[in-house]
Parts: structure tokens; C-alpha cells; sequence
């Protein structure tokens, strides 16, 4: 458990790190790219002295493709809610996505979702609504947009990676969809003009510093998580922004109200209970 939550402040980390790169200079597009291919990068060499096999099948191969698309769009979203929101607020927003990937599940044929997640979702909704002070001085509506915006896109890639991808190996899936990530980002970039790099030796520090923790976190969580189980993730994705909400104080200067804090908790406590089996 201890291993999880070190990953799981890992992730909060890297995304305090791009909070940083973004505030000197650093474009969603050039960060994406940056993180994804380097990331890919480490996760093919990893495979070649590992000898895990590249081989699939044409329509997987495919299937895996049309997957990373889907987070090459979850990438963005998520990164220009973290340039635009405090950081803690962009992952509560993006942590609903357990709650939409039972919806997605059920309106595809899959099973109703359980008591407790109907149960879960007024929660979530309420505590959101706290953490994001609607009721008081609102958070930027487009950042908490793109965090939303992320939550589905991720949750429909999950939903997708079950169905088409669940016996391919953990690391090349990754390096499969970090690398479609990676392309997709930098094409767009190229063709729109819309990479900019940092102004500041602190931006290079973030960019850095985004590209390493994101890297060891994702590389880790898939070692880890095999030997603990797959309920286990949710641990790392509900402990993140609370991991964040005490980073980025110190870090950002991005304080939160106590009400706010209320809220997330609230979010993450409906999100334990959608997410954890019993």
C-alpha cells in the first residue's frame, strides 16, 4: 500500500511539474509530446531487455491505435485544465471518471451499475460542486471544461482497453498508446504552430521534471499493481489530488478554502465507493 501511494504522489508531482513549465512559457502541445515520447522512448527499451514480444495482430494493433487516440485527447484535456485551474481541482474534476466509465459500461451492454455507485453519484456531484466553489467565487469554467473533458475521454478509452486489450502485456499497451500519444500531439503541434518552450530555466525544470515523474509513475504502476491487483488502482487515482491539494500549497501558492477540501473529500470518498470492489 505504501508503494501505491508513493506512485500515486508521484503522479500528483508530475503534474505540479507541468503546472510549472506551463507558467513559464511552456504550450499543453509541446509538454504532451515531450512526456509521451520520451515515456514511449524508456518503455521500448525497457521491453527489449525485458524481451517482451511486439508481435499482434493487425486488428488489436488497430483496436490499440484507435485507443491511443483517445488519449492523446485525454493528454490535452487534462493538461490544459492543469494550465488553466489549480491543480488539485483539475484532477478532482478528471477523477470522476470512474463514476462515467459505469455509465459508458452500462449504456454498452455491460452490467447495471451497483447500489453503491448510484449512490456514489449524487455524492460526487455535491462534493464537486464544493470543491470547484460554485457556490462562491467560480473556478474558471473552461479548465474545469477540459477536466471533464478528460474524465470521458479516459473513462471510454478504460471501457475500450477491457474489451479489446485486456490479455495484450501492460507494458506494450502503454508504450503502444504513449507512442500514438506522442505522433498524434506532434503532427497537430507542427501543423498549428503550436509548440512553445519554456522562457525560463524554472519552465525547463518543470518540463523536465514532468517528463521523469510521469515516466517512473506510469512505469511503476504497472509493476506493482500485478502483484497487489487491479482494485488497487483506484487507491493511486482518488489519493492523487489529495496528494496535490498539500503539494501545490508550498509549491504553487494554490491554497484551497477548508469548504473545498470538504469537497474533495466527499469526491474521492463517492469515487472509493464506485471504483473498490467489496
Amino acid at each position: 500500500m505504501l508503494a501505491l501511494l508513493v506512485i500515486a504522489t508521484t503522479f500528483g508531482s508530475n503534474h505540479i511539474a507541468a503546472r510549472v513549465a506551463f507558467d513559464h512559457g511552456t504550450s499543453v502541445t509541446a509538454a504532451v509530446a515531450i512526456r509521451s515520447g520520451f515515456t514511449a522512448l524508456f518503455l521500448l527499451a525497457l521491453m527489449r531487455v525485458s524481451g517482451v514480444s511486439m508481435a499482434l495482430p493487425r486488428s488489436t494493433l488497430l483496436r490499440a491505435l484507435a485507443i491511443g487516440l483517445l488519449i492523446a485527447v485525454q493528454s490535452f484535456c487534462l493538461y490544459s485544465a492543469v494550465a488553466l485551474i489549480p491543480v488539485a481541482l483539475a484532477l478532482l474534476a478528471f477523477n470522476t471518471f470512474p463514476i462515467l466509465l459505469a455509465f459508458f459500461s452500462w449504456i454498452s451492454g455491460g452490467e447495471a451499475p451497483r447500489r453503491a455507485a448510484l449512490f456514489a453519484m449524487p455524492i460526487a456531484v455535491v462534493g464537486l460542486a464544493l470543491a470547484l466553489d460554485v457556490f462562491g467565487k467560480p473556478v474558471n469554467p473552461a479548465g474545469i471544461a477540459w477536466g471533464l473533458g478528460a474524465a470521458a475521454t479516459f473513462a471510454l478509452a478504460l471501457l475500450l482497453t477491457t474489451r479489446w486489450l485486456k490479455d495484450v502485456d501492460g507494458r506494450l499497451r502503454t508504450f503502444l498508446t504513449m507512442g500514438v500519444t506522442a505522433v498524434v500531439v506532434l503532427v497537430a503541434g507542427l501543423s498549428g504552430d503550436a509548440f512553445t518552450f519554456p522562457q525560463a530555466p524554472a519552465g525547463w525544470a518543470g518540463l523536465a521534471l514532468l517528463t521523469v515523474f510521469y515516466g517512473a509513475a506510469i512505469t511503476s504502476l504497472f509493476i506493482v499493481l500485478p502483484l497487489l491487483g487491479p482494485a488497487n488502482y483506484a487507491v493511486v487515482l482518488n489519493f492523487e489530488p489529495i496528494a496535490v491539494l498539500f503539494l501545490a500549497w508550498p509549491i504553487l501558492g494554490q491554497a484551497v478554502a477548508p469548504l473545498q477540501i470538504v469537497g474533495a473529500f466527499l469526491v474521492v470518498g463517492a469515487i472509493m465507493l464506485t471504483a473498490l470492489r467489496r
